[in-house]
């Protein structure tokens, strides 16, 4: 089946109503205890996630991404008494943020400035405790600006890396929609288990249900698991404005799939159709960032079978699938490119940027189930489960909305089969 553009969707028909109560503002006291909503075939379940493996089957494949949120959110008083809030976006020129993140002295990132028009100075400086009893200045200078915002130069004199200085300096930047500043118990619970990447300024929240004895259970059912990583921007939080798509400007993250994984999901592919009937293989992204990385794989294997840009870093802009949307080309020829190019640059892992947009229209090559919260009204993510799962997307919100779940990044999960008709 080939796909419609969604240039032309009106955002108006992707919105719902979403009581400020039903936002979870906190989390659960333990993760696997939040509920799960199953859907499948237009069928609609309610269960706990604990129950989790009891709807998967042997021989699928779980996609995890497992950045890690960095402590990117800064604050730095004036001696006025007012503020400056700096978030750090993404390192500037460098395309991996864990290589900018041990930068000692100086480094240069993409912010988002919070009022910007308070900063009369040359510089903002910012005195660092280091929990010993002494301190060291960090210094903000605006080196300049691009297209998707300002940027910032900061500086210091203590030998430590950047992640120790924000470590020290900064706080988790929760999202905005939680009107609270963060606590001391988010610093472990806006993390998954399996965090490892620093470079996030969101938490691939989808990945917060799972605890280490959901993930024994998937392995003693022998459902296989592997990671990518997309490092979260804070895009995505934004809600589409425009009334139409076609308007709407994607934000790009980056992404870094090892050549590892590329072969886990690659012999996952040939081996679909040679499985007896009870091991299905089917590729489950837990999350939509997960989703994202997958879906992009695919495209950048499109993108090197023909021999398109190869001279710059792998990128997939927002509409790219849609206007190469007639590719018939299977999806493990497509990932087998990928591991082609890996070996013959002697690479162990693929560094890239997407800023695919997934919306209703597009069709699914890689992912079959997707483990996801629930989402803003209004937004790319919302979209992302309406391309999945067709118009009973919003029977499954009404649902949830019916039945008390937890909305937004703490709130409660859904397992998503994808819908027979986008095959």
């Amino acid at each position: 089946m080939s796909m419609a553009d969604p240039r032309h969707i009106a955002i108006r028909d992707y919105s719902y109503s979403l009581p400020d109560d039903r936002i979870a503002n906190y989390p659960l006291e333990e993760r696997d205890a939040s509920k799960l909503l199953v859907y499948r075939e237009g069928s609609i379940h309610d269960t706990t996630f604990l129950s989790l493996p009891e709807f998967l089957s042997s021989g699928d494949l779980l996609v995890f991404n497992e950045t890690k949120v960095i402590h990117a959110r800064l604050i730095f008083k004036k001696p006025t008494g007012s503020t400056i809030e700096i978030l750090c976006l993404e390192p500037h020129d460098m395309p991996d943020p864990a290589v900018a993140l041990r930068q000692q002295g100086s480094c240069t990132w993409k912010v988002m400035i919070g009022n910007r028009k308070r900063w009369k100075e040359a510089y903002q400086e910012l005195m660092v405790d280091k929990g010993d009893g002494s301190s060291f200045a960090l210094r903000a200078t605006i080196y300049g600006e691009e297209t998707t915002g300002p940027l910032v130069q900061f500086s210091w004199e203590e030998n430590i890396t950047f992640a120790e200085v924000i470590e020290l300096a900064g706080k988790i930047p929760l999202p905005p929609y939680f009107k609270r500043e963060p606590e001391t118990s988010d610093e472990e619970r806006y993390q998954t288990v399996y965090a490892r990447h620093d470079g996030s300024v969101a938490a691939p929240t989808a990945g917060l249900h799972f605890t280490p004895r959901v993930l024994d259970a998937l392995a003693k059912k022998n459902i296989d698991t592997t990671f990518v990583t997309l490092h979260v921007g804070a895009g995505t939080f934004r809600p589409v404005k425009s009334e139409l798509l076609e308007d709407h400007v994607m934000h790009e993250e980056r992404i870094v799939v090892s050549r590892t994984s590329i072969l886990r999901l690659l012999r996952i592919l040939e081996e679909k159709n040679d499985r007896p009937a009870d091991v299905t293989g089917k590729i489950v992204a837990v999350g939509t960032t997960s989703m994202r990385t997958l879906e992009s794989l695919y495209w950048m294997g499109v993108k090197l079978l023909s021999q398109e840009e190869l001279d710059k870093p792998l990128t997939i802009d927002q509409w790219y699938p849609y206007e190469k949307r007639e590719s018939a080309i299977p999806p493990a020829i497509a990932l087998n490119a990928i591991a082609d190019y890996l070996a013959e640059h002697q690479l162990s892992q693929l560094v890239a940027t997407t800023g695919i947009i997934i919306a209703p229209g597009y069709t699914f090559r890689m992912v079959d189930v997707l483990i996801t919260n629930f989402h803003q009204p209004d937004s790319t993510l919302l979209l992302l489960v309406a391309a999945f799962t067709g118009p009973d997307w919003r029977r499954i919100y009404d649902h949830a909305l019916a039945n008390a779940y937890r909305f937004l990044s703490y709130g409660d999960s859904s397992v998503l089969f994808r819908n027979s008709l986008n095959r």
